[in-house]
């Protein structure tokens, strides 16, 4: 190896110091360090990468793939399908190993298809709603949820955007491209013992706190809020209990108004039926909630059709004391015709206004919740008539009627590059713009669901993973591990591979553990007479199994705060997670794809 290897493995060895001690944000870092690349260096003809050559990572088909699955998850997270479904997959369990059997397998499947941190973000306020009302601490779920969705990431090529960026790094090196379900015999082993672990082991390992919306407590905002029963509602015709409404977090169901009659208090067998208005109490979070349950309309004076039309969604403005809605009840003011929006309920002065929204006589310093157009908050975010408007997060009603028409496009997309009838980039680029045209997601939400940081460490990665091959720096580290364990035979390169490539995925993120592993895993196996591509699909797999620590996998940040852990939870509950992994993939991936 020349003096531009050793250049790189400082360069690399720099790279890897910033990102393990969060000197910047990981794409930044690794841009850096493709950059460093492209200098020219004294003593050296030029620089070790030319700009061609270190950005031609961005131009990869994988990336393209990465991007547009992101977009496909989202689709599906507006259409509400998936959160209905994982609703209905906790019922009524009893008890939390039984919870996480319902829960785990299901979860594992969802994410073989859709990227796992968008998965993880649709249902982490599911599961925390379903703990609260079931009296369980979220924490005691949370961390199963982040790790069966990264479980389940090693059955496809789309499970993750590790998988999908190492299929890349084998197309360059002259594999070809890895196989849709070629992760699939060994990945389900993983998975299926993995989970087994979740159900049986973790329950004694994991932690009981209270989240940081419980501990907030009365301090949350509280309304009152009417909501009108549609005709297709799924409410109607059930026992209020059997609807779920007795036990809703921060939330209560004061009355219920039908046909001019008022009943309350509201006994657990009343049956709901349609066209009934029910009156609730409580912390606006919840209230959002509400707004995603189908054919359960705000009762502001809005049409079911406005109520239901594409990019409805709940924001709150803040009255001001020269608003002319002063003084005016909002009947009288014509809110909804004047604003473009409908009032669902008024706080004022730390509590709650009760009585007839459109009675309500406005103040100064009322709160409102919004149920508004898209335009909305860019019409009014500087209007007089408001000190503040804000969008509540989860305050879009889903788009449920467009449920089986994004599961269809995902079922085709699927269908395309599973049989080969086309590459995965294509089918998932078809697959986000059929979404985008039948309108299961907006422009603007699609642009907003790609993760721009992770496609910037996974382009650049190409490049540091070239410049490793180009300079020799590879086959050197190869030659060092080989010269460690290949006396051993093949069994234990591969182990320490993996080994390695754990190490790096526990200290780095994923995606750049995964980019330095490959190559250096493809001049192991070569120089050790052992199969390349068992050892490049190891990779994959050790460098998505890595659950001790929750800085280095957006799937694990993502419940990291929602379920109050601490970092020692991530070591206590991962680490055996890690080796079980390990030695599962150890002893069936030479069964498998050989050595």
């Amino acid at each position: 190896m020349g003096a531009d290897g050793w250049i790189t493995l400082a360069i690399l060895a720099a790279v890897v110091a910033a990102l393990a001690r969060e000197l910047a944000a990981p794409d930044l870092v690794v841009l850096a360090g493709l950059g460093a690349l492209t200098l020219p260096i004294p003593g050296l003809p030029g620089p070790i990468l030319s700009p061609e050559e270190a950005f031609a990572g961005f131009a990869n088909p994988a990336l393209a793939a990465i991007g547009a699955l992101f977009i496909v998850s989202a689709g599906l997270r507006e259409t509400g399908l998936i959160e209905s479904a994982a609703l209905r997959l906790f019922g009524n369990a009893a008890g939390e190993r039984r919870a996480l059997l319902r829960m785990g397998p299901p979860l594992a499947a969802i994410s073989a298809f859709l990227n796992n941190a968008p998965t993880v973000a649709l249902m982490t306020p599911v599961v925390q709603d379903w703990a609260r009302r079931s009296g369980r601490s979220a924490s005691r779920f949370l961390l199963p949820l982040s790790y069966a969705t990264v479980l389940g990431s090693v059955l496809t090529v789309t499970g993750t955007s590790v998988n999908l960026m190492v299929s890349g790094l084998m197309q360059r090196g002259g594999m070809g491209e890895m196989g849709f379900f070629e992760l699939l015999p060994v990945g389900i082993c993983v998975a299926a013992l993995g989970l087994a672990y979740l159900v049986l082991v973790a329950p004694r390992l994991l932690p009981a706190r209270r989240d940081s919306a419980e501990k907030l407590g009365e301090r949350r905002r509280e309304y009152t809020a009417a909501m009108r029963v549609g005709a297709d509602c799924r409410l109607a015709g059930q026992q209020v209990e059997q609807a779920g409404l007795r036990q809703l977090p921060g939330l209560f169901l004061v009355e219920i108004d039908r046909d001019g009659q008022t009943i309350t208090p509201v006994a657990p067998e009343q049956r709901i039926e349609a066209g009934d208005r029910l009156v609730f109490a409580g912390v606006v979070a919840t209230i959002a909630d509400l707004q995603r349950i189908p054919g359960l309309l705000p009762d502001s004076g809005d049409s079911g059709d406005e109520a239901r039309a594409p990019g409805r969604r709940l924001m709150e403005a803040v009255v001001s004391s020269s608003s002319p809605l002063v003084g005016r009840s909002i009947r009288d003011a014509n809110f909804r015709s004047s604003h473009g929006a409908a009032v669902v309920a008024v706080h004022r002065n730390g509590v709650r206004v009760s009585g007839k929204i459109g009675e309500i006589v406005l103040r100064p310093g009322d709160t409102l919740l919004l149920q508004t157009a898209q335009s909305f908050l860019r019409s009014h975010r500087n209007s007089p008539d408001f000190y503040l408007v804000s969008e509540l997060d989860g305050g879009r009603p889903p788009r449920t009627e467009k449920g089986w028409l994004a599961l269809g496009i995902l079922a085709a997309m699927v269908l395309a590059a599973a049989t080969g009838r086309l590459p995965l980039a294509v089918a998932a680029s078809l697959a986000a713009a059929a979404l985008l045209l039948v309108r299961c997601l907006d422009v603007a939400d699609a642009r907003q669901a790609v993760a721009w940081p992770i496609l910037l460490v996974i382009g650049a990665s190409f490049g540091l993973a070239l410049a490793m091959q180009k300079t020799g720096a590879a086959q050197f580290l190869a030659g060092a591990l080989v010269a460690a364990a290949g006396s051993f035979g093949p069994l234990a390169l591969l182990a320490a591979v993996y080994a390695a490539t754990l190490l790096l995925s526990e200290l780095l993120h994923h995606n750049a553990a995964a980019a330095i592993m490959t190559p250096i895993a493809l001049a192991a196996a070569q120089a050790g007479g052992a199969e390349p591509r068992s050892f490049v699909l190891c990779v994959a797999v050790a460098a998505t199994c890595a659950f001790a620590n929750p800085t280095t996998y957006q799937a694990h940040l993502i419940v990291y705060g929602p379920g109050g852990y601490r970092f020692a939870d991530f070591l206590r509950v991962g680490l055996p997670l890690d080796l079980l992994c390990a030695a599962t993939a150890l002893c069936a991936a030479p069964l498998i794809w050989g050595l």
